[in-house]
């Protein structure tokens, strides 16, 4: 009982502390004043994230999640949600840090604009305590992006300063409503309708999988204009408030909560629509490209949870077998124990390493800087690599209760908690098989494939030799060929080959990620490097000296 005790009180105290992976991102991607900034900031957030906020995170899974209000005393319709008041402190000082409005608005000391980047820092460190709050702080960031990207300038001083509030104004948090019963992921199929109300519009309908409902202060809705064509090139995109001037609700009511696995934090539900003042943003044809491109916002951000998750899994693994004895030894002491723990390390550093090497692709995307070419590898790589990150995720909180044994399923420990949270991210923002078709949509629309090739090849030819260059060179010598067969296939071989052919390119993306870190800084990145080229690609063999063994105190 003693060392479980000292396992507990071992636990990280900052969640940025630590991260060299993180830190180095951070010092190639940020100069001067703002790297600076960003280092502090940081600092105080991964602090407030691995205790208050952790705190509250447990306290909301466990007993104050979210309810709803249907009427008030006197029998009116509200539709409000309850949260907890721990809940709403952690709204409050994570929405002040600027992870949504400094991405659009100048960060005062500095008197400049901060990046994606930076918020996506934050978001990972959130995303160690609770990821089911960086679901609204997704949906927030996608609402931001559409309204400042493609609103109209009387629609953007409707709701823009209170969707990028750090404080100074109401803060309006955003949501992002596509699913409906008969659509799913089909979003063609969407029924909701669009009524012209003078200069305006009321909207008609239900959406099925409205995350947020409740808290969000303005709803990004797709919805069809009456006589307006069918399928997905019919759709609008509308900013729907979710209250009206005389504070009652917009013409619309939660029909429910959805009672969800994990993520309870957020409330997600069912939302009808029964005259809903909504407003036109952009241009009334291209609601549902707008809407993707805040999809591929929110993919990225699911990516960032799930490597929150994993390192998360990875530090509480790592605590309680540096403190667990089990015959005589510490856990640590097994060669098995540290293999497990090597091979997860390598892996984070990895996938952490090219979540943000695609981000800094995805800044050139948001800032109009892209060429063609990047905008589809921005598309392609977002799809891998959210695929991958999430998959890992389940992974990685199965390794750390699989660490705990017994006490790993307990809900006194995070363990099941990371597990229950992780499981959402394979679904949320395009399953496996969504994923897969947008894979055939790039390659058969835009050549993605072959764009894919050339820019892992122009990435490895500069890249010093060595054996483990020489195996991803094999590798992607094979890839390339499969990929142009791939290529050539009818849609029903597409769709069988997609999600195998994805899952070994985010494996190369990562290798190549992997050797340039190598590259670049050695020492500890060379082994993790080595680490995960071995595992991926299986190049030990069976009575070879296991490195994560021989690596073990330099990498953990």
């Amino acid at each position: 009982m003693k060392v479980l005790q000292e396992a507990e009180s071992i636990k990280t105290d900052n969640f940025f502390e630590g991260d060299d992976t993180l830190r180095l991102i951070l010092e190639e991607h940020l100069q001067g004043p703002f790297l600076d900034y960003a280092k502090r900031e940081l600092s105080v957030y991964g602090e407030l994230c691995a205790n208050e906020i952790d705190e509250r995170a447990k306290h909301t899974d466990r007993e104050g999640e979210p309810r709803l209000i249907r009427y008030d005393k006197f029998g009116e319709e509200i539709s409000d949600v309850w949260v907890n008041e721990g809940y709403r402190k952690t709204i409050q000082e994570t929405y002040d840090t600027g992870i949504v409005g400094y991405v659009h608005k100048e960060i005062p000391e500095l008197g400049h604009k901060g990046n994606y980047t930076y918020s996506f820092a934050q978001g990972y460190l959130l995303s160690h305590a609770e990821p089911g709050f960086y679901c609204p702080v997704t949906l927030t960031m996608a609402t931001a992006y559409l309204i400042d990207h493609y609103a109209d300038e009387h629609v953007k001083n409707l709701f823009l300063p209170n969707v990028c509030s750090t404080g100074e104004v109401p803060l309006y948090e955003g949501a992002t409503f596509l699913t409906e019963r008969q659509g799913g992921s089909d979003v063609g199929a969407n029924v909701v309708k669009a009524v012209k109300d003078g200069e305006n519009y009321r909207l008609y309908g239900e959406k099925y999988f409205a995350s947020n409902a409740g808290m969000a202060g303005v709803a990004m809705v797709l919805a069809r204009i009456e006589g307006a064509q069918g399928g997905s090139r019919g759709l609008t995109l509308f900013a729907v408030p979710w209250k009206a001037d005389d504070g009652k609700p917009n013409g619309l009511r939660i029909r429910r909560l959805k009672d969800k696995l994990g993520v309870r934090a957020v409330p997600s539900g069912e939302v009808e629509f029964d005259g809903a003042l909504a407003y036109v943003v952009g241009d009334p044809a291209k609601g549902f490209y707008y809407m993707m491109e805040a999809l591929n916002l929110s993919r990225i951000c699911n990516a960032v949870a799930s490597i929150g998750i994993m390192r998360r899994a990875l530090l509480e693994s790592t605590a309680y077998a540096t403190h667990r004895n089990a015959f005589g030894k510490r856990l640590t002491d097994y060669p098995m124990v540290q293999d497990t723990l090597g091979k997860m390390a390598a892996r984070l550093h990895v996938e952490v390493a090219t979540v943000f090497d695609f981000i800094q692709l995805y800044e050139r995307v948001t800032d109009g800087a892209a060429s063609d070419r990047e905008k589809v590898l921005n598309r392609l790589f977002i799809a891998l690599i959210k695929k991958e990150t999430a998959e890992q995720a389940i992974h990685f909180a199965h390794e750390a209760i699989e660490m705990h044994g017994g006490n790993g399923y307990i809900e006194d420990f995070v363990t099941p908690r990371l597990l229950r949270d992780a499981q959402v991210l394979t679904v949320w923002e395009g399953t496996a098989n969504i994923l897969g078709l947008e894979l055939i949509r790039l390659v058969n629309k835009f050549e993605a494939h072959k764009l894919f090739i050339d820019e892992m090849r122009n990435r490895l030819v500069v890249i010093r030799d060595s054996e483990m260059k020489k195996a991803i060179s094999v590798e992607l010598n094979s890839l390339s060929t499969d990929l142009i067969a791939f290529a050539g296939l009818d849609n029903a071989l597409q769709t069988f080959e997609a999600k195998g052919l994805m899952k070994r390119m985010a494996h190369l993306y990562e290798s190549v990620v992997a050797l340039e870190w190598a590259m670049k800084h050695g020492g500890k990145f060379e082994k993790l490097a080595e680490i995960y080229i071995g595992d991926t690609w299986s190049l030990r063999k069976v009575g070879e000296r296991m490195n994560t063994v021989e690596y073990f105190d330099e990498i953990i």
